[in-house]
């Protein structure tokens, strides 16, 4: 199962020395997602972040930047639904139902379901889908590979995320609130043996 974490929408304390360390933990994937910043300060974190990183990492905003970095992808989302010209890398998309996940997933490597579950970051985005109707949707074939489930995702509700099919698990606040922890390497290499 893949395991992708998401920025805060802001820069924070030792992101560019967090960022890398989870890649080389074993995550996946690296979403910078961060609504509010100018391409120069985008442009910044990116300088400051290893080169080998870059084929890792996917941007939601100053979706140019992707191709003059090299980032592996772009993610196509209410404010940024365009593809840049000439862009080749991989493409993922924001879903908040099972219907555009349908419409949505044969145009992308990948989709975010979301919310999944109550939402560790944001106050009041609750799940959106019962238990029952996330399974169905998995039976139906809506639900597989293809298919990341985001919000409130964290150790304690991963291996439902696993056993509804999803093929993995995007995580932002249940990841950046831990990682001053002491068993944080720990808490993520649970979160990717999973």
């Amino acid at each position: 199962m893949k395991i992708i974490v998401i920025t805060t929408p802001n820069f924070i304390k030792d992101e560019v020395s967090v960022i890398p360390h989870l890649l080389q933990l074993g995550v996946d994937i690296v979403h910078i997602r961060k609504p509010s910043a100018t391409r120069e300060q985008l442009a910044l974190l990116l300088d400051s972040l290893p080169k080998w990183c870059y084929d890792r990492l996917v941007v939601h905003d100053c979706l140019e930047l992707a191709n003059e970095y090299h980032l592996r992808g772009i993610h196509l989302n209410r404010r940024n639904h365009a593809i840049p010209d000439n862009f080749t890398g991989s493409l993922s998309m924001s879903c908040h139902s099972l219907e555009e996940v349908e419409i949505k997933k044969d145009m992308a490597d990948y989709v975010f379901l979301s919310p999944i579950f109550n939402s560790i970051s944001k106050s009041g985005y609750n799940s959106a889908f019962s238990k029952e109707e996330l399974h169905n949707a998995m039976k139906q074939g809506t639900i597989d590979h293809k298919v990341i489930a985001l919000g409130g995702v964290s150790a304690v509700n991963i291996d439902t995320v696993k056993d509804l099919g999803f093929g993995g698990a995007a995580l932002l606040g249940d990841i950046w609130d831990k990682t001053e922890l002491p068993d944080f390497d720990d808490y993520i290499k649970s979160l990717i043996e999973r």
